[in-house]
């Protein structure tokens, strides 16, 4: 046996020859480096989630501001509008006067042949005023002149003919023919100046007289016999016998008035029982000044007004047909 001394390497590789070599597998599994970074990012997350925690089990406990409540917009209370009016029929309403007279002199009502509500056909007689009598009268009297004439005129012919004859034979003298000739020209003229004095009296005998001009309802008279029609007319005549109301609403008030707008009306004097009810159809866009006045003497009576009219309901149409003009007080809902 053969001792080597120490650091020699010739004993080692000896040895190294003689063990065994062991064989490495080629597909041995690398280091397990995901679990590694598992274990990192637990590290990380797990204490960030606990103070997360903290943070919100301290905070619960801290008292929360409180909120202030906002308050809700007050909204502006309406009011109803509180107007004065009249009742007036639905549609044309006409005022008939008389006519003018010499020296523009109205005449008198001599007769009234209607009464207030009564129901009228277009063309039917109304009235009659006291200068028929003379306006009928010189009717006749050109009547009666026309007729004269005209005898004269069919007379004076025939003997124009006659001496025409008479003058061809040479009877007669050519003067006498002209001169009968001129006498009928004259008679002519004078026969058409009559006419025209007919037709001028034909025209004046209606002025005497008053006629519907529609018919409809009468809704007032204003002129009773032995009177003188004044501004008012003789009557009034209207279309149709259903009621509206034509209110005035101070022109402070109009923007709180709108079309379809309800509204409650009353007798200001007992006129009715009850109340009647409509609503808007039409605001006047003109300002004009107050014409239906309280019986209120503190009443301002130089009030700007803007007229309103309103369509009652059919029913209380119905009840106020008769009571053209009455006086109202309305009430127009908010």
């Amino acid at each position: 046996m053969i001792h080597q001394p120490p650091g020699s390497t010739v004993g080692t590789e000896s040895s190294t020859q003689d063990l065994p070599a062991v064989a490495v597998p080629s597909h041995a599994p690398a280091p397990r480096r995901p679990a590694r970074r598992w274990r990192q990012a637990l590290l990380v997350v797990v204490p960030a989630l606990l103070i997360a925690g903290g943070l919100r089990w301290l905070s619960r406990d801290q008292p929360q501001p409180a909120q202030q409540a906002v308050p809700a917009p007050v909204q502006p209370r309406l009011q109803a509008v509180s107007a004065l009016g009249r009742l007036t029929p639905e549609g044309d309403v006409r005022r008939l006067a008389a006519p003018s007279g010499a020296m523009g002199a109205m005449p008198r009502v001599s007769e009234l042949l209607v009464e207030v509500g009564d129901q009228v056909q277009q063309g039917q007689l109304l009235a009659r005023f006291d200068n028929q009598a003379d306006a009928q009268a010189d009717l006749n009297v050109a009547k009666a002149t026309i007729n004269s004439l005209e005898r004269r005129e069919q007379l004076l012919r025939g003997d124009v003919e006659r001496y025409l004859e008479l003058q061809e034979l040479g009877a007669i003298s050519l003067e006498g023919l002209e001169l009968r000739q001129l006498k009928l020209l004259a008679l002519q003229q004078e026969l058409a100046l009559a006419r025209a004095e007919l037709a001028r009296q034909q025209v004046k005998l209606p002025d005497s007289e008053l006629r519907a001009p529609f018919a409809g309802t009468v809704l007032s008279i204003a002129a009773r016999p032995g009177e003188r029609a004044g501004a008012d007319g003789v009557l009034q005549l209207g279309r149709s016998n259903a009621m509206q109301a034509l209110l005035e609403v101070y022109e402070s008030d109009v923007d709180r008035v709108r079309i379809g707008q309800r509204v409650r009306l009353e007798s200001e004097n007992g006129g009715f029982d009850g109340t009647l009810r409509g609503r808007v159809i039409r605001v006047d866009p003109q300002v004009q000044q107050r014409g239906v006045l309280s019986t209120d003497p503190t009443a301002d009576t130089d009030a700007r007004v803007i007229e309103v009219r309103v369509a009652l309901d059919p029913e209380d149409a119905a009840r106020v047909s008769s009571l053209t003009g009455l006086r109202l007080i309305a009430r127009l809902q908010p």
